[in-house]
């Protein structure tokens, strides 16, 4: 009995052994398998580089004809692809002085000038953040072999900031052509060569429709002068959420016959950016975003269209992102009558202190510039959250938007001061005073002290002619943590600032929401 134990411990054994054996071939053919058909190259180097996320300036192949061998589209595909990972690798190697993911997109002889350009950078303490926003890609030549090509990119378009210790030395804006050799190794195409033949001007933007238009410090619209007098809106059950799963145009359409009936002729709402697909937008929501536009053109109001509610990143990396995102809401929108404004960001001077305000004022002045690019027939303005920050950047915007939650008493005097520091037309875009006594705050304003706050402020109004919108329409039920917080007391204030109470009833602001 003891043998025939034996036996079997022994046949255990080597069937463990063969059985390990066979996994461990298998393991090892299934690697060289991987490894040997077309695996994507970023996943086995590890490269945090995902082109669809990081990186999408505006490309154009403006000619593809190679008079030797016809390219494929394929092989096209996998140049622009390369080219433009070449271009986002060496700007963050710029910008964090490291080499990495260079020898991917650069051959030998040219990551030597590049490896050459960071060590001195290093030693100096420079740091260059860049980025590129357009290319127009000519296909110069491509060999029978199917190893080499040459591209011409024209009219490229660059943005640079030069810093040294951390302490801004350099702005530029160029653009430049370039002539560029790229080479087939081991599945890439790296940069050889890249020349940079010339800068020249930036191309003008013209307006082409004129329907909308600032002359002087006023806004015409038909050629008749156009005098704002307006509302920030949100439905009353879906505040921040306007375009979210309870979506209902019906009720839109409702509010905007209360707000045209108030004697208001103009509304501002908010694109959240995440929501709506930040760089691929989603069609679902654009369809969302015309039928609300369509409603107010049909009810005769005009629309403030404030763009990247929620965005809060700035960095040059990120910028054709947000590029991406503009272009395809903007330029869909570029001939609708409704649209007065495209604002480019709600509150952005909050953001200085935690992102810099060099990134935000940078991150603002591009953008306005991309945006005139996609719709040149509309205005376009910055919601800056004080009267401090109103006169930034207003040589970039066709108007001045500030908001103003302090003591009305100030409010002359500082609305005199932005008047004389600023020629253009000054839109008062937010104020208001919340109706919020109650638990959180036994001691504040009554639904009665809001109405006598608005009566004041719309003589204010009357007497200087000031372009204004109040906040808000309606009193919310919930207020979102992403917008105030989660402390109760500030959630409390921000559920009444409405001139409806949550229930539909006119509150005795309603009496003074216009003037």
């Amino acid at each position: 009995m003891m043998g025939w134990n034996r036996n079997i411990y022994r046949s255990l054994i080597i069937i463990s052994f063969v059985g390990v054996i066979i996994l461990m071939l298998f393991g090892i053919s299934q690697t060289l398998s991987y490894l040997t058909t077309g695996a994507d190259r970023s996943s086995m180097l590890h490269l945090a580089l995902h082109k669809e996320q990081v990186y999408l300036p505006k490309l154009k192949w403006k000619d593809t004809i190679n008079p030797g061998r016809p390219i494929e589209k394929q092989t096209l595909q996998d140049i622009e692809q390369d080219y433009l990972n070449a271009w986002y690798i060496r700007n963050t190697a710029y910008q964090t002085n490291t080499p990495k993911g260079i020898d991917d997109y650069y051959t030998k002889s040219a990551r030597k000038h590049i490896f050459a350009s960071l060590i001195s950078n290093k030693e100096k303490n420079i740091a260059i953040h860049s980025t590129t926003t357009t290319h127009n890609i000519a296909l110069d030549f491509y060999s029978a072999d199917g190893q080499l090509a040459v591209i011409t990119d024209t009219d490229v378009k660059e943005y640079q900031r030069v810093y040294r210790d951390h302490e801004l030395l350099l702005e530029t804006k160029l653009q430049s052509d370039y002539q560029v050799l790229l080479m087939l190794e081991d599945g890439f195409w790296r940069i050889r060569h890249m020349v940079k033949e010339k800068n020249h001007s930036l191309d003008p933007v013209t307006q082409i429709n004129k329907s909308v238009k600032v002359m002087g410090n006023k806004i015409f619209v038909e050629d008749k002068e156009y005098q704002i007098k307006g509302i920030n809106y949100y439905p009353q059950k879906t505040p921040w959420d306007m375009f979210g799963d309870d979506y209902d145009i019906n009720v839109i359409a409702t509010d905007f016959d209360i707000i045209k009936n108030a004697g208001l002729n103009t509304i501002r709402i908010f694109i959240p950016y995440e929501a709506f697909g930040k760089a691929k937008v989603k069609a679902e929501k654009l369809e969302k975003l015309k039928q609300v536009l369509d409603k107010a053109e049909a009810k005769n109001l005009k629309v403030i269209v404030t763009l990247f509610d929620f965005y809060g990143d700035y960095s040059v990396l990120d910028w054709t992102l947000t590029h991406r995102h503009a272009e395809q809401i903007v330029s869909v929108f570029t001939n609708h009558k409704a649209i007065l404004t495209w604002d480019i960001k709600n509150e952005p001077n909050l953001d200085f202190d935690t992102r810099g305000k060099e990134n935000v004022l940078a991150w603002l002045k591009e953008m306005t510039h991309q945006i005139k690019q996609f719709d040149p027939n509309h205005l376009v303005t910055i919601g800056w959250s004080d009267t401090a920050s109103a006169s930034l950047l207003q040589n970039e915007v066709d108007i001045v938007s500030f908001h103003y939650y302090l003591d009305i008493n100030t409010f002359s005097e500082a609305y005199t001061i932005m008047n004389t520091e600023i020629k253009k037309p000054i839109v008062l875009q937010e104020f208001g005073l919340s109706s919020n006594r109650g638990f959180w705050s036994p001691f504040g304003p009554s639904e009665k002290g809001q109405a006598n706050y608005y009566k004041q402020f719309q003589e204010i109004i009357k007497q200087d002619n000031i372009h204004y919108l109040s906040w808000t329409l309606y009193d919310f039920d919930e207020v979102p943590s992403a917008v105030v917080g989660k402390l109760p007391w500030r959630k409390h204030k921000q559920k009444y600032f409405g001139f409806i109470d949550r229930d539909g009833n006119k509150k005795p602001a309603f009496e003074f929401i216009s003037k």
